[in-house]
């Protein structure tokens, strides 16, 4: 029985021995890459990135922008002109226009409302009827704000409305509402001295003394609207503003007549309102060349520069084709 015990053992032992060998030899064994290797039917190539920006490629925006000169009242084109797009392609910023109408609101209301006080209504400030004794209510004076004919508790004086904005942010809502104009193709811009003509009958029969003013009146709101409607500027397009230079006496007074067409505004008149309110605006070039260079001090550098041929702002009105 102890020899069968023995040899067990033994053979256990062996088996031990067999099995260690086995794992020694499955860690020295390494599997070889290729093993793994994908075929060419899973195999999707690597999209090339490259990471250079081509500098002649890259998107930059317009620093001008093109503006058709019309004759008036023909409305023929005469000349096409390159101007800046900082003066006339600005993005719209409903923030600055508000800023800028409610500013021009407020400095227009004259705020003369005023009324008088129990102290400065006239009269005797004696008391009305003794404090008892009367069965009625107790009264002071006949200036109390209670009575008929008293003076006014807490009642409007004389005051300023007027508020403040800074020079460069209303620049630029002057600038901004040109811009937008002018992306929605409202703003037209005529030759110099644009003035309404008349027919050469009509200032025959003037010169004569054959029409009263009354006709004359009638016939110029009669030409105002053909002409406008003519242009399709008149009412069934929305009214239109008209700002010139100068005084243009025949424009002025025909416009005068027939305000459901359009007006005519000086350039010293004209508020960031105005080029808002009507359907469209027929500028002078020296008009809106004046505005611009008005309403510009947010574009003007102050760095001195020793070029003296440099610009210091923006250049516009330069003649592409004519």
């Amino acid at each position: 029985m102890a020899s069968k015990g023995v040899r067990g053992l033994n053979e256990a032992l062996r088996s031990l021995s067999l099995s260690s060998q086995t794992c020694r030899e499955a860690a020295s064994h390494r599997i070889t890459p290729s093993t793994f290797a994908r075929s060419m039917a899973t195999e999707a190539p690597l999209p090339k990135l490259t990471t250079s920006v081509d500098a002649e490629a890259s998107w930059r925006p317009a620093t001008t922008v093109p503006l058709t000169i019309f004759n008036f009242p023909s409305f023929e084109p005469q000349r096409l002109e390159s101007w800046s797009a900082k003066h006339l392609h600005l993005p719209l910023r409903r923030d600055i226009l508000h800023l800028a109408v409610v500013y021009e609101g407020d400095n227009t209301r004259q705020g003369t409302a005023s009324t008088k006080t129990r102290w400065e209504v006239a009269g005797s400030h004696k008391k009305i009827r003794p404090q008892k004794g009367t069965g009625r209510a107790r009264l002071g004076t006949k200036q109390s704000p209670m009575l008929r004919g008293g003076g006014k508790a807490f009642g409007p004086k004389p005051r300023d409305f007027g508020t403040k904005i800074t020079r460069k942010v209303y620049d630029l809502a002057w600038r901004t509402a040109l811009s937008y104009r002018y992306r929605r193709g409202e703003l037209l811009v005529c030759q110099n001295g644009m003035e309404l003509p008349l027919p050469e009958e009509f200032a025959a029969l003037v010169a004569t003394g054959e029409l009263q003013e009354d006709l004359q009146r009638s016939f110029k709101a009669r030409w105002a609207r053909q002409v406008l409607d003519a242009n399709e500027w008149g009412r069934r397009n929305g009214r239109s503003t008209f700002i010139t230079t100068d005084y243009r006496e025949n424009l002025y007074e025909a416009l005068n007549e027939v305000p459901n067409y359009g007006r005519a505004l000086d350039i010293e008149d004209v508020d960031v309102k105005d080029l808002l309110e009507t359907g469209r605006l027929v500028v002078e070039r020296e008009a809106l060349k004046e505005m611009i260079e008005r309403h510009q001090s947010d574009l003007i550098t102050r760095v001195f520069v020793a070029n003296a041929a440099l610009p210091r702002t923006p250049e516009s009105g330069q003649v592409l084709v004519e």
